[in-house]
């Protein structure tokens, strides 16, 4: 793989960029691979360099039905947090963020990330003291927190409105909270597999499973039949409907959840702010734009579009924090498709089928988790047990009871 640097963008420059290297190969698939991957969003792509890199599997194809990053990857909001409240959800998002953290160098990649912290707000002097117990638990869990005063909050958010419907009583803050390029961290994955000898295959949907005797051996596609001694699933929202050909049941739901962008603005707002009660996250972008959003439709859809109602919701939960932005036009609106597990943590590992690994139930929490994802479904795959950080995150929690319910932790509620 070819280093990017300062010398070698003033070579191209002055050689007028014309010399670049084509980032990441597009070869046609091969008839078996070692491990097949469906999806090519963030989880998948990291999956594939873990294995590639970590464990020296580089016969490896990630397939995927549409274009690099155009799912969920490529339609969120960018935040990175690990504030969250149950031991086994801390230390596994904790490790991701710390991931981040070094993400830009390890794959000689800018993924532009932005520790400016991640700011929730308390309306009621009972939600606050539900925070307090929140931020202790985090720092239990040897990860920053701070509780701040409405005062606090205000000097670290000139333009919030403190008295508006639901009056701000404080909130806590995670000071390494922030947000990252959402595109660059699929670039650079596919990138560095790409590198490893990783096939990353666009326009290639997975039609069908072949499975004998229990196990699987491959997949159907559109562009043919590839065989494969492994198989991960990592497709997001429709993670159900790869069950499904699979001939197992997953418990998720999957629903629209919607963002939307601002016209650019000069920067004004320096941290990421949600609040659970007047239900919305807002953060400013590299390129000026307000980038927010709410809670997800009320009705189950594979629509990346979303509908009026909920868009008129959140532009209204922005206002009522913010007034001063009531005068900007929105430019944008999207929606990713989400698929929410009934206590709103992943499904992550083996599957009832040998050989056939599952990454999904990510619900609003798969962008943050995409270098720990890949990274312990790397494992999960090569040695054919979960990994230590993923253990409590298989489906068999659904048969035991032992659920961990972050839904608190997913910010507003979905």
């Amino acid at each position: 793989m070819n280093g990017y640097s300062f010398l070698s963008v003033v070579r191209q420059a002055l050689n007028g960029h014309k010399g670049w290297p084509v980032v990441w190969r597009s070869p046609e698939p091969k008839k078996n691979y070692d491990v097949v991957i469906v999806g090519a969003g963030g989880h998948g792509l990291a999956t594939a360099y873990y294995l590639a890199k970590n464990h020296f599997i580089k016969n490896i194809a990630v397939l995927e039905k549409g274009w690099l990053g155009g799912g969920n990857t490529g339609r969120n909001t960018q935040i990175t947090r690990s504030n969250y409240f149950w031991p086994q959800s801390a230390a596994f998002f904790d490790h991701s963020l710390k991931l981040y953290e070094h993400l830009g160098q390890e794959l000689n990649f800018n993924v532009m990330l932005s520790q400016r912290g991640m700011l929730t707000l308390a309306h009621s002097l009972h939600e606050l003291e539900g925070m307090r117990r929140w931020a202790n638990a985090i720092k239990i869990n040897d990860i920053d927190a701070e509780v701040l005063t409405p005062i606090e909050v205000k000097k670290l958010v000139p333009l919030i409105d403190l008295n508006c419907r639901f009056p701000i009583r404080g909130g806590f803050i995670q000071h390494r909270g922030g947000i990252s390029r959402h595109d660059a961290v699929a670039w650079g994955y596919a990138r560095a597999a790409s590198a490893y000898g990783v096939d990353i295959i666009q326009q290639c949907e997975v039609t069908a499973f072949n499975i004998s005797s229990g196990r699987v051996t491959g997949v159907h596609t559109t562009r043919g039949t590839i065989g494969a001694d492994k198989i991960s699933i990592a497709v997001a929202g429709h993670t159900s409907e790869l069950a499904r050909m699979a001939d197992f049941r997953v418990p998720v739901t999957s629903m629209a959840l919607q963002a939307m962008v601002s016209e650019p603005i000069k920067p004004c707002l320096n941290t990421v702010v949600m609040s659970p009660i007047i239900h919305m996250y807002a953060s400013q972008s590299d390129r000026g734009e307000l980038v927010f959003g709410g809670g997800a439709d009320l009705y189950n859809s594979y629509a990346q579009r979303g509908g009026i109602p909920l868009l008129q919701e959140n532009i209204a939960a922005l206002l009522e924090l913010f007034p001063a932005f009531s005068r900007l036009r929105l430019m944008r609106q999207w929606a990713g498709i989400v698929d929410i597990t009934p206590d709103t943590s992943p499904l992550m590992g083996l599957t009832p089928v040998q050989n056939l690994y599952i990454s999904g139930g990510w619900g609003t929490g798969g962008y943050k988790a995409i270098p720990a994802g890949g990274e312990t479904m790397a494992y999960t795959i090569a040695n054919d047990q979960p990994h230590p950080l993923i253990e409590d995150f298989g489906l068999e929690r659904f048969e035991s009871g032992a659920l961990i319910d972050e839904g608190a932790a997913s910010g507003v509620a979905h």
